[in-house]
């Protein structure tokens, strides 16, 4: 039979896109990949010790807003072992693989409350930086960054060289801060901070899990085989019990921040296009949700805008599938807009001045309480100018002069005490008289009633 160019080309294309995207050609052999997860999973030892280390850098990364500090944490966190270890172990059908998983995951997860809790309790930065502020609110890319991050992390692990894209997926799936977030929250008695942390931690864990289970049934690794029929019954029960337990969360969270994203880009689409009227300004949003109904409100600047005008944009929330939404536009009415526009603006730097008046006041006393410190400091030092100048004079041979005040602790007598210092450095070396001249002549000049010399 005759192959057709059209034939040989859709053979062609077809082998040319298994060979680019083949998973088979550098894969690890499966009892490797398993062994290697399950080395990763146990938190004892060394795992703990790195654990706790990285939670108290991520909390310090968080505590004073720095970036690289967290992002050096989550490279060093070994918390994808455990999580990964759910996914493979559902995967495989491996029942005692997936408790010791969960068991090593609550571990991680104690352990680091506990740690990022210590640390929140005792620093004297009690302050919410916008690092911390971020791990509170989940959105609908924080779903996608787990899902597609759990996905490239499984594929690496199943590889036969070492590859950095587990520290990668440690980094963009960020399951170190929201621990470290909801440390905060229990130390600062936050509830708010806790469970939004702790929200966006089970969602990233989550869909980790069910990226690496996707992984593993894709690349069709071997499920676990049981002799015993009842033994085996009772396992898959179990597994399904946990998948349905973990999944059905899930789905309902993912559904919810889905729902939220569409929401909002269907009310910010509504606004651009029927609420643009000319001379007036949109000043801000807010969306309200509950149980029947969502409520949007529209907050806008300028001349008064006809009822009837409202009506008419209101009729067209339907088109933005804004079916049950209650619109309520709240007006500033105003004869110029432009001009009351300056003076409001004005008002909120007014205000914000005003509110940041009593942090002003605050730093101004404490600038003005290390200035009389500097002052008592100053006081206490002696005229190294005007002593040198004399110095040289009698003793021409001298090059530098210091003279300060240094505070000692005898320790036979268990007491502090004053001793003044002064460094001298010659162009030709000291006779003895010499030296013992320039030192009473020194401690004469000071008035020190404690004084040593070393010269050089």
């Amino acid at each position: 039979m005759r192959v057709t160019k059209k034939a040989r080309f859709i053979i062609s294309l077809k082998q040319f896109l298994y060979d680019i995207f083949n998973l088979e050609e550098d894969k690890a052999h499966e009892d490797e990949i398993i062994e290697n997860v399950k080395r990763q999973i146990e938190f004892k030892g060394t795992n703990l010790w790195i654990l706790m280390f990285a939670i108290l850098i991520a909390s310090i990364g968080l505590n004073v807003n720095s970036t690289a500090v967290i992002i050096g944490a989550m490279l060093i966190s070994p918390l994808m072992g455990p999580i990964m270890g759910i996914g493979l172990g559902v995967g495989i059908n491996d029942f005692e693989l997936i408790k010791r998983s969960y068991k090593n995951f609550a571990i991680a997860i104690v352990i680091s409350l506990i740690t990022s809790a210590l640390y929140f309790f005792i620093t004297p930065l009690s302050e919410a930086k916008s690092e911390l502020l971020a791990r509170t609110t989940p959105t609908i890319w924080d779903v996608f960054i787990a899902l597609f991050g759990g996905l490239a992390g499984i594929v690496a692990a199943t590889r036969r060289t070492i590859s950095n894209v587990v520290p990668g997926v440690a980094i963009a799936t960020a399951l170190m801060p929201p621990l470290c977030t909801a440390g905060y929250g229990l130390a600062t008695m936050q509830m708010s901070f806790f469970i939004g942390a702790m929200y966006l931690f089970f969602i990233n864990s989550v869909f980790i899990s069910v990226a690496t289970y996707t992984m593993v049934r894709f690349l069709k690794f071997h499920k676990k085989e049981f002799i015993d029929p009842a033994r085996e019954l009772k396992v898959k029960r179990s597994i399904a019990i946990i998948v349905i337990i973990t999944i059905i969360p899930s789905v309902i969270i993912a559904y919810s921040i889905v729902k939220k994203a569409v929401l909002e880009r269907n009310v910010n689409q509504f606004i651009a296009n029927e609420l643009n009227f000319s001379g007036i300004e949109i000043l801000s949003k807010k969306i309200y949700n509950d149980s029947s109904k969502t409520r949007v409100e529209v907050f806008l600047f300028g001349p008064e805008i006809d009822n009837k005008i409202i009506e008419v944009a209101k009729s067209k929330l339907p088109r933005y599938g804004l079916n049950n939404v209650e619109l309520v536009l709240r007006q500033a009415l105003v004869k110029d807009a432009k001009q009351d526009l300056s003076m409001i603006k004005s008002a909120i730097i007014e205000d914000l001045y005003k509110k940041n008046e009593e942090i002003i006041k605050k730093k101004d006393e404490q600038i003005k309480s290390l200035e009389e410190q500097l002052n008592v400091y100053l006081q206490g030092q002696y005229p190294v100018k005007d002593i040198a100048s004399e110095a040289k004079i009698l003793f021409g041979n001298l090059l530098e002069l210091s003279i300060n005040k240094s505070s000692v602790m005898n320790l036979n007598e268990n007491k502090l005490d004053t001793l003044t210092i002064g460094y001298a450095k010659f162009k030709y070396p000291l006779k003895p008289d010499e030296k013992k001249k320039f030192n009473d002549w020194l401690k004469e000049r000071t008035g020190a009633k404690n004084f040593k010399l070393v010269v050089e």
